[in-house]
């Protein structure tokens, strides 16, 4: 079927090892799999130029909203993206209980990616914001080396990082993440998020061509 576009934040550098909860498995459906799953996002709204409805570019807009672009496959709306810095993400306001659903779930699917490029791709988790209110963020990212579950801690102007898969594979599918955001934010801060989480963002790496489609929220 044809592709077309639809118009219409510790110590840096510590790096330490802990179980994440997290798929790993090629999801071979149309739909984030589970029982009681809330999207979050679906990317079926586009605006005129394609860019994805109610997101914000961090930064170089005109670029931003060129490199994320709606397609659809036959019924399925999804992100492509051919990154050009991994400082210019995509961001969204979205507001949940991170207790009473605590674990995030996501589709992705790497079209190609230069060797030796590093990042993949990350989806940037906020549960929180700090005394500044600069949002307080977890980036779970796909990194072309690295073992899977391992985390960096954020420093003063940084995130912490967990790397939820490793490697260049597979290529050309669809795969499932899941990941406890809840779980991770207490283990790394000690305290709990607010009542509330702030939202999601979105990157992918310089020259890394990647298809995201629906986020989603479970208890479990």
């Amino acid at each position: 079927m044809g592709e077309r576009p639809v118009m219409v934040r510790g110590l840096a550098g510590t790096v330490l090892m802990f179980v994440v909860l997290i798929s790993g498995n090629v999801a071979t459906g149309q739909s984030l799999s589970g029982g009681s799953v809330q999207i979050l996002e679906d990317f079926s709204k586009a605006e005129p130029d394609g860019f994805p409805q109610g997101w914000q570019a961090s930064r170089s807009e005109p670029l931003t909203r060129k490199a994320y672009v709606v397609f659809r496959e036959g019924d399925q709306a999804f992100l492509r993206t051919k990154g050009v810095d991994d400082q210019m993400r995509i961001k969204k306001r979205i507001a949940w209980d991170p207790k009473e659903y605590p674990v995030v779930m996501w589709r992705w699917r790497l079209r190609s990616a230069p060797p030796g490029s590093g990042l993949i791709a990350a989806v940037f988790v906020t549960l929180d914001t700090d005394l500044l209110f600069i949002p307080v963020f977890t980036k779970y990212v796909w990194h072309q080396v690295g073992p899977a579950g391992a985390l960096k801690e954020g420093g003063m102007f940084s995130g912490s990082e967990i790397i939820v898969r490793s490697g260049l594979q597979p290529v050309g599918q669809w795969v499932e993440e899941r990941v406890n955001a809840y779980s991770d934010f207490v283990k790394i801060h000690n305290h709990e998020p607010a009542p509330q989480a702030w939202g999601i963002s979105f990157v992918t790496g310089p020259g890394v061509e990647l298809d995201i489609d629906s986020i989603g929220l479970t208890r479990r």
